[in-house]
């Protein structure tokens, strides 16, 4: 962990901010609940455990802050609610999702499925990718398995 939080500290230095003591307890909270999807909130919460003197605001503004960097994504799952994911290093795009209109739960699909389409955008209508979401919305394997199993009662 020290050492991605090393990295974004360069990486906020190369965009002329600091990493202050109240922006690294945000990014903690976010990379030790990287697969969670967390609301601002959600963070807050957390972040307000390990630092009580930290408010709302200021763990608003820096999650603005790191969306506007691409250290995280603003993702929002049709349920009104924005949540903030940790981009992954490296990555050139934003990775893809699978939510579960049952359940809520939310999967990660971190290889590029769409290399191919943005090919075919780019050429045909003249147009420059920076990068692409993608979420798929529908049942997941557990509750699949929940309404075989209700339907064979």
């Amino acid at each position: 962990m020290e050492n991605r939080i090393e990295r974004i500290k360069k990486q906020l230095h190369s965009s002329s901010y600091k990493l202050t003591p109240q922006r690294e307890a945000t990014v903690r909270v976010l990379l030790e609940h990287e697969e969670d999807h967390l609301s601002a909130e959600d963070v807050y919460l957390l972040v307000k455990e390990k630092s009580p003197e930290i408010g709302l605001a200021t763990v608003y503004r820096t999650l603005e802050l790191l969306t506007e960097l691409k250290i995280v994504d603003k993702i929002n799952f049709g349920d009104g609610v924005s949540r903030y994911d940790l981009r992954k290093e490296g990555a050139a795009h934003f990775h893809h999702h699978l939510v579960c209109i049952d359940c809520g739960s939310v999967a990660e699909i971190e290889e590029d499925l769409l290399e191919d389409v943005e090919a075919i955008v780019e050429s045909g209508w003249n147009f420059k990718i920076k990068d692409h979401r993608l979420t798929f919305h529908g049942i997941c394997e557990k509750c699949q398995q929940e309404d075989r199993a209700d339907e064979n009662e």
